[in-house]
């Protein structure tokens, strides 16, 4: 089912919104970015490691803004970290929310495995390291909602590394 901005904007009511944040730049999650942002009067970020995947997109554009590795962003009283995960893509960036015990991984991990590296400009070396370096060093408990598919929790998905790089998945 395509993205559908309208019913997204009406969704979350008449909240004001500050940014876009996005955590990496494949065309499945920024074909729309541009026409969502333009509707709610908010920047788009994106790790600028991504800028020649944003152009794929939008050619001799850039987003509007960066996202640095320890950046916070701020909503609702609620702090963002990112957390700079190189692998699926050079810009993937993960979002953690300590407060809440979650983090929004995009396609870095997914409930039962690392995001794809088949990709152009993806590693598995890279996000095997990212994964391991980055995300199972939170609480076992954080939740992990990622970019497709159902959530999972760090402790769920730790145990499995080392038969992710066996099978090289």
């Amino acid at each position: 089912m395509p993205f559908r901005v309208a019913r997204t904007v009406e969704a979350v009511g008449g909240r004001t919104f500050k940014a876009v944040l996005l955590t990496h730049g494949h065309d499945d999650h920024i074909r729309y970015a541009r026409e969502f942002a333009d509707l709610v009067q908010a920047p788009i970020h994106l790790n600028p490691a991504d800028t020649m995947l944003w152009q794929d997109v939008f050619p001799g554009t850039t987003a509007d803004a960066g996202i640095a590795d320890g950046q916070e962003f701020e909503v609702a009283g609620t702090t963002l970290v990112a957390l700079h995960t190189p692998g699926h893509s050079p810009g993937s960036t993960c979002f953690h929310v300590e407060s809440l015990g979650t983090v929004f991984s995009g396609d870095t991990l997914f409930n039962g495995g690392p995001g794809a590296t088949g990709r152009s400009h993806s590693s598995f070396e890279t996000i095997i390291d990212s994964i391991r370096e980055r995300l199972l060093t939170l609480p076992a408990s954080t939740v992990v909602n990622t970019g497709h598919g159902d959530a999972t929790t760090i402790g769920a998905e730790a145990p499995n590394l080392d038969e992710w790089i066996k099978r090289g998945h």
